[in-house]
């Protein structure tokens, strides 16, 4: 005779919606990173204008595909997410103070990632 256990998992829709955002962000984040490290020419040359070198784009390229892979993984996921913050931050003031372009598309992706920063907080 067989006995088997069958345990039931409560799937709760802030859990499913939280993953779905973490996700979406993972995508906006690779695919940001993919033509910075690709050498995409528009990206060349804007990284040229900023004046620092094109370590630049290399290092914020891979920080943004270690982050988009980051908040996939439920450990690193709120540090990634942070991190993410900290990179948008910058973004959104290189695009303000140094190119003189608009922050929108910056700060859209540092809301997206400071929302997942605060609903993955420890519980009290």
């Amino acid at each position: 005779m067989s006995t088997s256990v069958t345990t039931r998992r409560t799937v709760r829709p802030r859990t499913v919606a939280l993953w779905m955002l973490q996700g979406v962000l993972a995508a906006l984040f690779a695919t940001a990173a993919l033509p910075k490290l690709s050498g995409d020419p528009a990206l060349v040359d804007m990284f040229a204008r900023i004046g620092v070198g094109q370590w630049l784009r290399y290092l914020v390229g891979t920080l943004e595909l270690a982050g988009a892979i980051g908040v996939l993984v439920p450990r690193l996921c709120r540090p990634a997410a942070l991190g993410l913050v900290a990179l948008m931050v910058g973004a959104s003031a290189t695009n303000l103070f140094v190119l003189g372009e608009s922050p929108a598309i910056p700060l859209v992706y540092l809301a997206v990632a400071g929302a997942v920063v605060w609903f993955r907080r420890p519980a009290r």
